[in-house]
């Protein structure tokens, strides 16, 4: 009886860490100008404001410009990544209006756990 019951919390355990995983990554690729995504893409105007659901979101005003370093691909193709001032993260991209092209051709990546963090103070955390 002991060994069933283990069991069925290992398996518990598991479930519960899978679905956990899940909701950590956004999409399992993402395309940038480079293999580094350090290259800026393009620069974007937002159209619209925008407050993000957790700290991962950029937020923005209408009218404030933001550099687009990466596109998330494949799973959720919506959320784009960029900066405004020391400000970085995910927005979605009908929220921004594309103002110059820096690079035409698009290099498709792997993501990693760390593209997904939020930052608090001196930690890292997942929402």
């Amino acid at each position: 009886m002991s060994k069933i019951l283990d069991q069925s919390i290992f398996l518990l355990v598991i479930s519960f860490l899978t679905s956990l995983q899940s909701t950590k990554v956004l999409s399992e690729w993402k395309k940038c100008g480079d293999r580094e995504c350090e290259t800026a893409m393009s620069r974007v105007i937002a159209t619209t404001d925008y407050l993000g659901p957790d700290c991962r979101y950029l937020n923005f005003k209408t009218g404030e410009e933001i550099m687009v370093y990466s596109k998330l691909s494949r799973k959720n193709e919506n959320l784009w990544t960029g900066s405004k001032g020391k400000d970085f993260g995910y927005f979605p991209r009908d929220a921004v209006k594309v103002e110059d092209v820096f690079t035409a051709e698009e290099v498709e990546v792997l993501t990693k756990e760390a593209d997904f963090l939020c930052l608090h103070g001196d930690k890292y955390a997942f929402e």
